[in-house]
Formats: structure tokens, sequence, C-alpha cells
């Protein structure tokens, strides 16, 4: 088992920070899931295996000039990674959106197995 550490974590956020969906797709195991934050269902939208994951992303790093998330905060527990950041995204046509969100990472052999987002959203 590989230890899940601040290196480890900072370096997948290097990845997604990026934009390079290689990058991150190679932190992922390939039987992992993404819950997103918005969905029918209570932990949102569920996204299961590495292909299904790597498009959802290549989707989002695709429509947008380019997507960064700044952390604010990380604490590790065991085989877990409670991170707070700031997400910028700078879109096509100029415009930008800005959100906190919290993400658990949870890792088995050095991998993200479950990736658990979760955002505060603006409206009006």
């Amino acid at each position: 088992m590989t230890d899940v550490t601040r290196e480890l974590v900072d370096a997948i956020g290097d990845a997604f920070n990026a934009n390079d969906i290689d990058a991150v797709m190679a932190f992922f195991a390939e039987d992992a899931i993404f819950d997103h934050a918005v969905g029918p269902e209570p932990h949102g939208i569920r996204f299961e295996g590495s292909a299904t994951i790597r498009t959802v992303f290549a989707g989002l790093f695709s429509k947008v000039e380019n997507v960064h998330w700044e952390t604010l905060d990380c604490r590790i527990s065991g085989d877990k990674a409670f991170c707070e950041y700031r997400r910028i995204a700078n879109h096509m046509d100029g415009s930008t959106e800005e959100y906190l969100s919290v993400d658990i990472l949870t890792f088995k052999d050095g991998l993200i197995s479950h990736k658990d987002t979760y955002y505060k959203q603006r409206t009006g």
C-alpha cells in the first residue's frame, strides 16, 4: 500500500491545474468512482470506471480556456484526503466562474478509488 501524502495530493492538483487529462488519469484506479456534486441521487451523479471519468474531465478541459484549483486546506487521515479548493474556470467566451469546493479523495494502492466532490453554487 502506498501512503497518502501531501506530496501525492499536490501532484494530483498539479495535473488538474495543467488541464492535462493523461496526467490526471494516471492517478485514478481503473475501477474508480467519481461522485459529482450535482445530480438526481443523494451522492449526485456517479461516474464509474476510469474510461468514463476520463470523458468527464476531458469534457471539462475542452470547454474552458483553463480551469485552476487553488488549495485552501488539505487534511489527510488514513486512506483519505480532505481538500478545500477555490476553483476558477476561464470560459472560451471570456466569462469566469468561481466557487469553493471540497473533495474527499479515497485511495487504494496509491491511486484514487473514489473522488467525492461538494461545492458552493452561486445563484442570482
